[in-house]
């Protein structure tokens, strides 16, 4: 099949689409691209399988697999016609059997060939091979039937792999226009999108007005420390703050815990925050559906809405919670739960990515995300999945790795921030030190290293 056929094909199937749809990123697109489509059409299974027999003819590899999991007919078509044996990769091991990841035939050091339909940022490519790679399979090759990406070459050369594609997008249109299947109107709409479309890490758009401030004050204070301040009296919770606030750019509070909170308490904090430059993040992890959690928020004993900066929200109720929470609120904000440092968590990879999607989405009131990684290599992969613009703030840090009795893992601060993290979330490790104000200087002083 011609290039010229496999692109009037991808229109003809639907796999390629033109009009106007609405992309994750809330971005309004002239066309859209879904290679499920072409699942029912034989011919044009067969077709792209010849290209991509064509495309891999000269490289190195023993087994085949394909992102999941839109291109495991793809790879499982190719992997067939090459006699080559075939695995795939889960999105998520299984809790229980071998609970492996990798799945079918293979044996450490075989080399992997990676199919993907389609590239955009690389994430998802870059994911799968990663996978492969800590499975024990050496990947140097993924290839794609379409590249629509702006740089995808460099993006995966970054990761150490090399992209190889049928079509690029610019030769898509060409074809397309040279046949007529595509009008010259339409086609200049889309070259004017895809050249004016804001690149992710180039895109400061998502800021706003609260991330602004505390990376104001990460300037000011030369500090990236959060402090958990888990007190359960006031005198005690002053005390402490009073020692390290000129350390801390945030306090994090729990005042559930507060055995004798009032409305003093919300006055002193509010104003202890104004005169020693910090910021106030209610860690009331809100996880309810949106009429509940705005009943939460701005009512009951603690009435949060009226002096926390931010709070903490889990995403698993669905985009109906931000929406319950802050609309009609000014000035307030919060960070998305993608990932916990506690040991057996059930947070999984696909959650973690839906929850940064709807983060991205709903950037005036998402400043950013709790995340945490075991090494500084799993705190810069969760970095790279983090829309420019927002914020990674990561718990479990303390200053020599290790964990707790009830399963608590600690990264140290030095591997957090240098592996991404914007922010340090440290509790125990300062207020129950002999001396909190020492003890806070040198975590600050850790993330300057």
């Amino acid at each position: 099949m011609t290039d010229e056929r496999l692109a009037r094909a991808l229109v003809e199937t639907g796999a390629v689409r033109f009009g106007s749809f609405v992309l994750k990123s809330g971005l309004v697109s002239p066309f859209y691209i879904d290679f499920r489509e072409t699942i029912s059409h034989p011919e044009v299974l067969r077709g792209i399988c010849d290209a991509l027999v064509e495309t891999v003819k000269r490289l190195d590899f023993d087994i085949v697999t394909g992102v999941p999991y839109t291109a495991l007919p793809f790879a499982a078509l190719l992997a067939e016609r090459l006699g080559k044996p075939l695995v795939f990769i889960r999105k998520e091991a299984k809790a229980y059997g071998t609970a492996k990841r990798i799945i079918g035939s293979y044996k450490r050091g075989q080399r992997c060939l990676v199919i993907d339909d389609l590239i955009t940022t690389g994430e998802s490519n870059l994911e799968t091979a990663e996978a492969l790679v800590e499975g024990g399979l050496v990947v140097k090759d993924i290839v794609v039937i379409l590249d629509r990406s702006r740089d995808g070459d460099r993006i995966l050369a970054g990761g150490g792999f090399r992209l190889h594609s049928i079509l690029t997008l610019d030769k898509l249109l060409d074809e397309l226009g040279a046949s007529g299947s595509v009008g010259t109107g339409e086609l200049e709409t889309i070259r004017a999108f895809m050249k004016n479309e804001p690149s992710e890490k180039g895109n400061t758009a998502l800021n706003n007005p609260l991330t602004d401030r505390l990376l104001e004050l990460k300037k000011i204070k030369k500090s990236s420390l959060i402090l958990s301040l888990d007190a359960t009296d006031t005198r005690s919770f002053f005390s402490l703050l009073d020692k390290t606030a000129d350390s801390l750019v945030m306090v994090k509070t729990h005042v559930d815990i507060l055995e004798d909170f009032d409305d003093a308490f919300v006055r002193r904090l509010r104003k202890t925050a104004e005169e020693r430059k910090f910021m106030i993040f209610e860690d009331r992890k809100f996880a309810d559906i949106g009429n509940t959690v705005r009943m939460q928020y701005r009512g009951g004993l603690y009435k949060i809405a009226e002096w926390a900066d931010f709070v903490t929200v889990h995403m698993i109720p669905g985009d109906g919670i931000l929406k319950g929470l802050f609309e009609g609120v000014g000035d307030r904000g919060c960070f998305l739960l993608a990932g916990m440092s506690s040991e057996g968590n059930l947070i999984t990879e696909a959650y973690t990515r839906q929850v940064i999607e709807s983060g991205r989405a709903h950037a005036p009131v998402v400043s950013g995300y709790i995340g945490h990684g075991r090494n500084r290599e799993e705190v810069g992969k969760l970095k790279k999945k983090v829309p420019a613009g927002q914020l990674l703030l990561m718990p479990g840090v303390a200053l020599k790795a290790g964990k707790d009795s009830l399963g608590q893992q600690y990264l140290t601060a030095e591997d957090a921030l240098k592996g991404g993290a914007d922010f340090i979330i440290v509790g125990r490790g300062i207020y129950t030190a002999e001396d909190p104000a020492k003890e806070a200087e040198a975590y600050r002083m850790a993330g300057l290293g």
